[in-house]
């Protein structure tokens, strides 16, 4: 009995002290779950915070864009009555013996591209059509010219046609404003030109100031294709010039065959300035010389395709086609393309690892023309 007694009593004081060492054991935990229960309900306070900071910058970067945002340039520069409204395209004579052209300074957009003989064309685009200046001279239509400019829904400005391709630009169904016909009074001789022995070829003009009246009495779509709304290109933010990811260049030189176009970095303006042939491009009426903050010589298969010796020119280019991007000091090799075959698409840029880059902002140059013909320092 004794000894029962003493074996109860030694179970008691055992189970006494396993029960005081699991509240010994238990108390952390409690106060560990209480710790966890407070950083919960800190939590989400912290990620309210977070939301609401991301929110705002969210925010911030859609209250940087503005709404006159030029589809172009990427400037906020429209005039309000050319906000959602379509640019205009317009031809331009590019050799030597039309210098010096004027209206072409305020383009927001220039192609240049061979024709007869690897002399070079211009196309000019204009962002906001109520700002259009008097441009000369104007020149004939190449069916490449059009195939790039129905990617940014723009009107057509040209003074004659390649008759070989009359169909195809039916078949584009272009908003198409023709020198020949002086559609709604818009084209005339400049008579100072003439005066001065400029031949004929040379002297033709486009009176983009009249434009928007002619557009009016015509009933012309103005607004963009919904699918068109918004900028051109892929943009760098508002507040940034980035220099692209490679090697330095402050000189570009573009050849293409009997004519040259030469690039010359400004590092003040942040601006590259254009010379042809080796001597400045400048606007006739401004005085100013031809700047881009963007210069893009985009390579491609160029060929004669009749006696004439009119091109046939690849505008569509693909995953291989090569370029490079000039921008901000600085050069990127990239590849370019169009939809295959369909004009009304947009043209990009992709880094060699097809992930389309973005360019800075302002205006920019476009150079299609064949390959190995570019040099750069």
């Amino acid at each position: 009995m004794n000894y029962k007694k003493i074996l109860v009593t030694i179970s008691m004081m055992v189970m006494l002290a396993s029960i005081g060492g699991c509240n010994k054991e238990e108390a952390p935990k409690e106060e560990s779950v209480k710790q966890e229960s407070a950083q919960k309900q800190e939590k989400p306070e912290k990620q309210e915070e977070n939301n609401a900071v991301e929110g705002a910058e969210v925010e911030q970067e859609a209250q940087e864009i503005p709404a006159n945002e030029n589809l172009l340039t990427g400037l906020g520069d429209l005039s309000e009555e050319a906000i959602g409204k379509r640019p205009v395209a317009v031809m331009v004579n590019n050799v030597q013996k039309a210098m010096p052209q004027y209206g072409v300074s305020q383009a927001d957009l220039i192609f240049e591209i061979p024709v007869e003989g690897d002399a070079t064309r211009f196309m000019a685009l204009y962002g906001d059509y109520t700002r259009v200046p008097q441009v000369c001279p104007i020149r004939s239509c190449r069916y490449y010219f059009p195939a790039l400019s129905q990617g940014f829904d723009a009107f057509y400005v040209n003074w004659g046609i390649d008759d070989t391709i009359a169909d195809y630009l039916e078949a584009l169904d272009l908003d198409q404003i023709e020198g020949i016909t002086n559609t709604g009074g818009l084209f005339g001789r400049d008579q100072e030109k003439l005066n001065q022995g400029y031949a004929l070829e040379h002297t033709g003009f486009f009176d983009g100031t009249r434009l928007v009246s002619y557009i009016e009495s015509k009933g012309l779509r103005t607004d963009l294709k919904e699918e068109k709304k918004g900028a051109a290109f892929l943009f760098n933010g508002m507040e940034e010039q980035l220099k692209p990811e490679g090697s330095d260049c402050t000189q570009v030189d573009v050849q293409f065959g009997a004519q040259s176009s030469t690039f010359t970095y400004d590092a003040e303006k942040k601006v590259y300035l254009k010379q042809i042939n080796g001597t400045p491009q400048t606007d006739g009426k401004t005085g100013e010389q031809l700047a881009f903050t963007n210069v893009l010589v985009l390579e491609t298969e160029i060929s004669v395709r009749d006696d004439i010796g009119h091109k046939k020119i690849d505008w569509d280019g693909g995953a291989n086609a090569k370029g490079y991007y000039i921008s901000n000091g600085g050069v990127q090799e990239i590849h370019w393309s169009k939809d295959e075959n369909n004009e009304e698409s947009y043209l990009r840029f992709y880094d060699l690892n097809g992930n389309e880059i973005k360019i800075n902002r302002g205006k920019s140059y476009i150079a299609l023309n064949y390959a190995n013909k570019t040099t750069m320092k």
